[in-house]
């Protein structure tokens, strides 16, 4: 490039999110904290400061201890009932569109800041389905995330998948032809592009020939992070214990604090009188001691990112060790990768069902498909990178850049459409 792109391209992710601008001579990801290009999509409204800070700084005031809200996940909230409704902050109502708003316009902030200019038009990047098998809801969640953008500043918005944004900053390293299949694997959800990649063909405008097939399923970090905390940490808290009188006790207080956009909802006054009411009717109550202390010190988030950090561990070495102290003095957790294997097959075989029929229905032999090019977090875990793999034998692996592949792409696309 001579100059610098007008445009931008945004990847506003569930865990993450990076701005990318292409311009002469320098990195495409702008830097948003602390030097890094990921800014985690995390805000947190400090009570005792009456302040709002954001990405890690707002995990680090949570974790120090600071009175007030910490709101993760927060691109969930697209395509769910809950983006038309409103929480509690600091004694007042907030939007949850408007909660959004306040993140997106806080990337557009430091974007601007970092690259000196202002920036008036932006590719967003989206995944394949916000919303699996309901076209009306999938629709309305773009139209929001667009009217957001809008009301933050940016006057032109046009929108991406997600793994086409992968698969253009990967063809940008080619110096051949591939067929490649793009696994981008996020906190929220699981997308497949199946594209043909070339230096020449990377030179065309429309490239809608060459994209033979996409298809996704919501289903990404964070269930994963719901299905470990489930099956290896809430039965600590009393899941799946029962009652005196034989029943079950009720899970929906652990489906809450298992969900990363769900667990303020444990702290709500209904919440704790059903509490109060299952711990008079428990057949055990040591489990619910734990529980009580949670929820009363408001500890959900830090338990979440307990388990958040036993998954990347376990992505990576054969067992995990969870420090548990602040629920009972001494207590901790070992859990071994067969767990967290046994806690997600039911994951890993959906998103595996997602891959074959994406390949059936691109009407292609198993081995035409060059390369699996793996990009978003979740997509280092172990498990669910072997069974795309057992789809496409004869491809090889290829790992991007796990949180930088999308927002990089999307600043190529953001060039080509704006200038």
């Amino acid at each position: 490039m001579q100059q610098p792109a007008r445009a931008c391209g945004i990847d506003f992710g569930t865990s993450n999110s990076t701005v990318g601008w292409l311009r002469p001579g320098a990195p495409t990801l702008l830097p948003l904290e602390d030097g890094k290009a990921t800014l985690p999509s995390a805000v947190f409204f400090n009570a005792d400061e009456d302040s709002t800070c954001f990405g890690r700084a707002a995990l680090a005031e949570y974790l120090e201890g600071y009175e007030g809200r910490l709101m993760r996940a927060l691109k969930s909230l697209l395509g769910s009932s809950l983006i038309d409704g409103q929480t509690e902050v600091h004694g007042r109502a907030l939007r949850f569109q408007d909660l959004l708003a306040s993140f997106i316009g806080e990337l557009k902030a430091r974007a601007e800041a970092r690259s000196g200019r202002v920036f008036e038009q932006a590719v967003f990047g989206r995944p394949v389905h916000f919303v699996d098998g309901d076209a009306a809801a999938d629709r309305k969640a773009q139209e929001t995330l667009e009217a957001i953008a809008r009301q933050v500043g940016f006057r032109d918005v046009s929108f991406q998948f997600e793994p086409i944004g992968a698969a253009l900053h990967y063809e940008r390293s080619l110096a051949a032809e591939e067929l490649v299949l793009i696994a981008d694997i996020g906190g929220g959800t699981a997308d497949f592009s199946i594209v043909r990649l070339s230096p020449e063909r990377a030179r065309g405008i429309e490239r809608h020939e060459d994209l033979l097939g996409n298809a996704g399923i919501h289903i990404g970090g964070t269930d994963f992070d719901r299905a470990l905390s489930l099956e290896c940490v809430m039965p600590l808290l009393g899941y799946r214990g029962q009652m005196k009188n034989g029943a079950q006790v009720p899970a929906s207080i652990f489906f809450q604090l298992a969900t990363w956009h769900t667990i303020n909802f444990a702290y709500t006054r209904q919440a704790w009188a059903d509490l109060q009411h299952i711990y008079r009717d428990a057949a055990l109550r040591d489990p619910l001691d734990r529980l009580s202390r949670l929820v009363s010190q408001r500890e959900g988030h830090w338990l979440a990112l307990q388990v958040e950090q036993a998954k990347i561990d376990l992505s990576q070495q054969p067992a995990a060790s969870l420090a548990l102290d602040r629920l009972e003095p001494g207590l901790a957790l070992s859990i071994s990768g067969e767990d967290f294997t046994l806690a997600t097959r039911a994951l890993v075989e959906q998103v595996g069902g997602c891959v074959g029929e994406l390949l059936d229905q691109a009407v292609l032999r198993r081995e035409q498909v060059d390369t699996i090019y793996f990009t978003g977090g979740a997509s280092g875990v172990a498990q669910l990178r072997e069974r795309i793999a057992a789809e496409l034998p004869a491809a090889r692996c290829v790992e991007g850049d796990l949180y930088g592949s999308i927002g990089t792409g999307l600043a190529v696309e953001a060039a080509r459409r704006y200038g």
